[in-house]
């Protein structure tokens, strides 16, 4: 199991990604160790198990490629990223037979995917 894993952001955008990760998600926020919090960023627990750690990056260039992938209710999930005007790309079902996926992109352009099995 993945303990947790960690997307950038610009310094000062912390509360874009609240506003996704929790308002948008409804992933709880874990507090920070006073140490690192002093970094800025914010962490988050996904259900089901793990972490998605936001952390400060002085030369922020948001993930275009590279992203994590969470198991969901995907309707659920669609509908609620769709309705707070994030995309919702749909992936060809026949790349990855058996499992249905979309991508979209977290509050400061950072690309996260979401799937289930078909």
């Amino acid at each position: 199991m993945i303990h947790h894993m960690q997307v950038a952001c610009p310094a000062g955008a912390e509360d874009k990604q609240r506003a996704f990760y929790t308002g948008v998600l409804g992933w709880r926020e874990l507090p920070k160790p006073p140490l690192l919090a002093a970094r800025g960023g914010c962490w988050f627990e996904v259900p089901g198990g793990g972490e998605v750690h936001v952390g400060v990056e002085d030369d922020f260039r948001p993930a275009r490629k590279a992203h994590p992938a969470f198991v969901v209710d995907l309707p659920q999930v669609a509908e609620a990223v769709a309705a707070a005007g994030h995309p919702v790309i749909w992936a060809d079902p026949a790349e990855i037979p058996g499992r249905l996926r979309f991508h979209t992109f977290d509050g400061v352009g950072n690309r996260i995917e979401f799937l289930a099995d078909a």
